[in-house]
């Protein structure tokens, strides 16, 4: 049976923040892309991103009730443990009325009680994961699911070899039209602070220290910020208070368009941001999370700096002086920025989504 003939329907599920969300939609992306006879559903929670964001993406969601337990009290730990069987049997009510031929738990707690549902059911599963450090719900999931799609080869351990597939980390397709060159950019730079879906408290910090330094910049550097929700205002009045011209927002819906016209990210370095800055072909200056679980962000960092993708500075060592000088330094060198343009197009994987939807049609047997 030749694709195309027989619908395939897949679940994708969990979430909680933009770096598992947005692989789903760049998956869900190529699924509707080869057939708009497909059906792709969302799983999630009620308190994610994903509620927000995937309607608004187009595609159909639906929740289960069910909390994360890792770095929580006792008493929380025993909430949602007490929510687990609820959760499975919500799992289980929506898998029997959508009748997927393949689950993707694509990473979060909300994938954990869809995917093992779905295993349970006899449905082929699968997982997702972005990081060089899979989270706990894909470590747990690795042992059960038919496929392991791994953004790194150094994650390929965490499952069985015969499973496990090394695909890249999917991006959506916006992130691939072409961007502008930095060679050709006029007198202007345009600096993108990026902090994550949530922003970055601590990137933000930095930056409000940075813009005294950064004042004779003022004509000549764009300045677009994602600051995240809780520190919109702050961030808003800093630039304000230093005559500095910047469009400053809590969330960018659209930050494809952002990375068209950048010349410099300034980012945390979870999976799937550097997976969109590397399949836009941007320079960065990354700053890691230093709070991620086995500091995998620094990890991921590694890559692109080894790369000579991406510049890196650990948060213990960062403030705004520092800041303003390395990005001081790199905007004044165009044939650097170049260069790093390049070495970071070169770390694209623009096939990761059309390689994991092959797979899930053969799991599909279709």
């Amino acid at each position: 049976m030749k694709q195309g003939e027989h619908p395939l329907r897949m679940v994708l599920a969990g979430g909680g923040t933009g770096g598992h969300v947005f692989p789903a939609i760049a998956i869900a992306e190529e699924i509707m892309r080869r057939s708009g006879s497909n059906k792709v559903l969302f799983v999630g929670t009620a308190r994610g991103i994903e509620h927000r964001v995937i309607p608004r993406a187009g595609y159909d969601l639906a929740t289960v009730d069910v909390e994360g337990i890792k770095g929580r009290r006792v008493t929380d730990i025993m909430r949602s443990c007490a929510k687990l069987p609820k959760s499975m049997i919500q799992s289980r009510s929506i898998l029997r009325r959508f009748h997927p031929d393949v689950v993707i738990g694509v990473g979060g707690y909300a994938s954990g009680p869809v995917v093992m549902a779905a295993h349970m059911m006899g449905i082929r599963t699968a997982i997702a994961e972005q990081n060089a450090l899979p989270g706990m719900t894909n470590r747990i999931l690795g042992k059960f699911v038919d496929r392991c799609f791994m953004s790194f080869e150094s994650t390929a351990g965490w499952c069985a070899k015969d499973k496990v597939r090394i695909t890249g980390n999917p991006v959506r397709a916006a992130f691939f039209r072409p961007a502008h060159d930095v060679a050709k950019r006029g007198q202007g730079l345009t600096l993108a602070v990026v902090g994550g879906s949530q922003g970055a408290s601590g990137i933000n910090r930095a930056v409000v220290e940075a813009l005294p330094f950064l004042g004779d910049l003022k004509d000549t550097l764009r300045i677009i910020h994602q600051t995240g929700a809780k520190d919109y205002e702050t961030i808003a009045r800093a630039y304000a208070g230093h005559h500095i011209p910047a469009e400053v927002q809590s969330f960018i819906e659209d930050v494809s368009a952002v990375y068209t016209v950048a010349d410099l990210v300034v980012s945390r370095a979870g999976a799937t941001t550097l997976a969109e800055i590397t399949a836009s072909g941007r320079a960065s200056l990354l700053i890691p999370f230093p709070h991620a679980a086995g500091d995998h962000q620094t990890i991921n960092a590694k890559v692109l700096v080894d790369a000579g993708a991406a510049e890196m500075i650990q948060e213990s060592a960062l403030d705004g002086e520092r800041l303003a000088g390395t990005v001081r330094r790199l905007m004044n060198d165009p044939g650097k920025l170049h260069a790093m343009e390049d070495h970071s197009r070169k770390l694209g994987r623009p096939l990761a989504a059309f390689d994991i939807v092959d797979e899930c049609y053969m799991l599909a047997g279709l």
